[in-house]
């Protein structure tokens, strides 16, 4: 890499471009949460299209999801779209650390309102399910088999991979914004289906804590019919795994580059 730093190609954003910046995140992150718990839903909800659709369909979906997300907040942020890839870029010096916050909000507002969407479109599809799992699968992520430690261990593994690689891309040529967008737009689709498919069956892959939080906080939040409890107990998995990985990635970024 011939020593070159990722924070010696950011430019340094203007204070009247932060609207725009957080705006896009929002949307960014909503279209995201909108195609990703969406197929979730098509494929797991009674009497949908796509039920039994199965894991490679949702993967897939997903990957597209990130891909679309992508698109739209790249030109204006580098398409974040997840507060551990925010935290990681700041640490590695790519982001403004005052940008932080503001995108943090926008991400999580948007998956709330992506989530809220699914719920909307699919409500009776909601109401035909008694499954209280499968209706809160369509919103958050639940462990295959419940272990907190190894489920912490898969989330924090499935980020690391994630921001290690944008990190890697984001260094050569003259990038403006850093984010999943500095993978470009296919690349990144490819990068988030194969860590579903491989490292996925565990825990879901949140790999995003607006991704699990948002989408969990309006299950809590809306009268969904027989829905049951938004399992809070294992919330801080998908929120602390992927923010503990995205820092450990950018760490790594560091010393090795």
């Amino acid at each position: 890499m011939g020593g070159c730093r990722v924070k010696d190609i950011v430019k340094i954003e203007k204070p009247n471009l932060m609207f725009t910046q957080y705006l896009f995140e929002f949307i960014g992150t909503l279209v995201l949460i909108l195609l990703g718990d969406g197929v979730v839903a098509n494929v797991s909800l009674n009497k949908t299209k796509g039920q039994n659709g199965g894991w490679t369909v949702v993967t897939m979906a997903w990957g597209f999801a990130v891909m679309c997300g992508v698109f739209i907040a790249g030109p204006y942020t580098g398409a974040h779209l997840n507060p551990a890839v925010t935290l990681s870029l700041a640490v590695a010096g790519s982001t403004p650390w005052s940008l932080v916050p503001g995108y943090i909000i926008a991400q999580i507002l948007g998956a709330m309102a992506g989530a809220f969407l699914v719920y909307v479109y699919y409500k009776d599809h909601f109401d035909a399910t008694e499954d209280k799992a499968t209706k809160l699968g369509c919103f958050a992520t639940i462990p295959a088999i419940r272990n907190y430690k190894r489920n912490f261990l898969c989330e924090l593994i499935g980020t690391f991979l994630l921001v290690f690689v944008i990190l890697v891309f984001s260094t050569p040529g003259e990038t403006a914004q850093i984010g999943l967008g500095s993978l470009g737009a296919f690349p990144v689709t490819m990068l988030i289906m194969a860590i579903g498919m491989s490292l996925g069956g565990a825990t879901g892959y949140a790999i995003n804590p607006a991704r699990d939080f948002g989408p969990r906080l309006i299950h809590a939040i809306i009268p969904i019919k027989g829905k049951g409890d938004s399992d809070w107990a294992y919330s801080w998995v998908p929120v602390a795994g992927p923010i503990c990985g995205g820092l450990l990635a950018a760490l790594a970024f560091i010393i090795i580059f």
